[in-house]
């Protein structure tokens, strides 16, 4: 084999390196850290954990931040145990703060890992291609903003999937991190505060209420979120339809 003929393979290669990269670590992690990431594990360390915030208190939200990053960029389990841990330890605010940045920075990274990997080819097929699979590229493309908050603030889309779809159809990135940072807000403080009110729980031997969220008084104002970043899809297409 030539060697301009191996030089499309290894870039191919090198592209889609992060992407394997990321995939392996998080089924070994999925395998080997569940008994280290969960609420158990929280509850049984509570007292050192404490303790070393007290006595380090910027190398424990550096190293906090650090972790989470590394959760959401692998997409290992723990993500949710991770916000309650920030809430436990820094309170609802600026725990909130560090849930947020963490988790900004680790979606960025999967997110552009999985953009070099298949991002940008995925979305130049789809952008060349014609029917269905083009209507949809340019129904994104035409409503990104709207899209991207949508996908943030609906608590039922995984947010590894908030992170890996906007890759795949060439979201730029500076979009792709605002829009992230600022629609991660709302289910970062309803779980962040459930996490500042953990020493009760462990006090009183219960669990936390992880369903939280889809309580109506939390649930109701981020659907009416998901309505507003709606609307600008909804007069579009009402004026296209007038528009006929």
């Amino acid at each position: 084999m030539s060697e301009t003929s191996m030089q499309p393979q290894k870039s191919a290669l090198q592209r889609k390196l992060p992407v394997i990269i990321i995939a392996a670590v998080a089924l070994i992690g999925a395998f080997t850290l569940k008994d280290y990431l969960s609420f158990d594990a929280l509850r049984d360390n509570r007292e050192a954990l404490l303790a070393f915030r007290d006595a380090n208190y910027l190398i424990a939200v550096l190293g906090f931040i650090a972790i989470y990053v590394v959760i959401v960029a692998f997409s290992l389990p723990g993500a949710t145990i991770a916000t309650l841990t920030g809430g436990f330890l820094f309170a609802t605010f600026p725990g909130a703060l560090y849930n947020i940045l963490g988790a900004t920075i680790g979606a960025t990274i999967i997110f552009s890992a999985a953009r070099m990997g298949f991002g940008e080819r995925l979305a130049a097929k789809m952008e060349s291609s014609e029917g269905l699979v083009k209507k949809i590229k340019d129904g994104i493309d035409e409503n990104q903003w709207s899209v991207l908050f949508l996908i943030r603030l609906v608590p039922a889309v995984p947010f590894f999937v908030a992170n890996l779809v906007p890759a795949l159809v060439d979201v730029p990135l500076r979009r792709f991190v605002i829009s992230t940072f600022i629609g991660i807000i709302p289910g970062a403080v309803v779980y962040t505060s459930v996490g500042a009110g953990l020493g009760e729980v462990f006090a009183r031997g219960e669990t936390p209420n992880l369903g939280i969220i889809f309580e109506p008084q939390i649930l109701l104002p981020i659907l009416g979120l998901c309505a507003l970043a709606a609307l600008p899809i909804v007069l579009k297409a009402v004026r296209g339809k007038e528009g006929l």
